[in-house]
């Protein structure tokens, strides 16, 4: 019962409270064999050997008990980077990679000043900058960890075009200072949301993901606080929840912002939304 595919099918029923129970089998044996998930399926009869099993079963277990993916791994892809993670920082989504994907396809010329607010792992603007090494990106996080963590990204990838700094949102930017882009991922879950207490979300810091005021706190603060540092003509780009989109198309109207408007991912959902000044 060591080969491979047997070891697969055993343990992905053993994974009874995860939407993605085959797939997370499949990394975490990868990870144990040393091998991507494509040599699983060139060779599901290879045997492993006690040591593989054991590592393999350690992994597992730390699954069993809930533990996200990405931290028992140290790492997520995204955007097709691969990014160091940890308990410091959100998760990076595939549904941020929609942000990515506005951002881009913005019009803005070469040399564009960019804000990222709440960096994370650095996975927005490490993202940009492979896309547009040309955009003069700064990325911003309160926590110092996060900070550090998204240095260690960017050395990874050979990135040495961003300018990282700590900082409370605005708290740390020069008042003078104009940016064609400002984008930002903020905390937008209610506080007393049940869905804290399912999946990854029971093991991410809080603080990066609640927000007051039903979870638009923050969006609120954004909006109108952005204001001060766009450049005219520039772009607010914001991720937030799949029900907050009307009233968040309503702040960036009535603090000035035209063109306003939300797209959706790929479950149909209003997931980012965009408005320029």
């Amino acid at each position: 019962m060591n080969r491979v595919s047997e070891v697969i099918t055993s343990s992905v029923a053993q994974l009874t409270e995860s939407d993605t129970a085959r797939l997370d089998v499949e990394l975490l044996l990868a990870e144990a064999l040393g091998k991507n998930r494509t040599w699983l399926f060139t060779w599901p009869e290879h045997e492993l050997d006690a040591k593989q099993l054991k590592e393999f079963n350690r992994l597992l277990s730390q699954r069993i008990q809930g533990r996200p993916i990405a931290h028992i791994l140290g790492r997520r892809e995204f955007w097709g980077l691969d990014l160091e993670c940890n308990e410091h920082t959100l998760i990076p989504r595939p549904e941020t990679e929609l942000l990515v994907e506005t951002a881009l396809d913005l019009d803005l010329s070469s040399g564009a000043r960019v804000l990222d607010l709440g960096t994370g792992t650095g996975a927005i603007a490490l993202a940009l900058a492979s896309e547009r090494p040309d955009w003069k990106i700064t990325a911003l996080d309160i926590v110092p960890e996060a900070i550090e963590l998204a240095k260690r990204n960017a050395a990874n990838l050979r990135v040495s075009s961003i300018h990282w700094c700590l900082s409370s949102w605005f708290e740390a930017v020069d008042k003078d200072q104009k940016f064609e882009l400002i984008v930002s991922n903020p905390p937008y879950v209610e506080e007393n949301s049940p869905w804290l207490d399912i999946g990854d979300l029971r093991f991410e810091p809080r603080s990066a993901l609640t927000a007051g005021g039903e979870g638009m706190l923050d969006l609120e603060f954004l909006v109108k606080g952005a204001v001060k540092y766009l450049a005219k003509g520039g772009f607010l780009l914001l991720e937030h929840g799949n029900t907050q989109a009307q009233s968040l198309e309503k702040l960036f109207i009535s603090n000035g912002y035209k063109s306003v408007r939300s797209i959706q991912d790929l479950a149909k959902h209003d997931r980012v939304s965009i408005g320029q000044l």
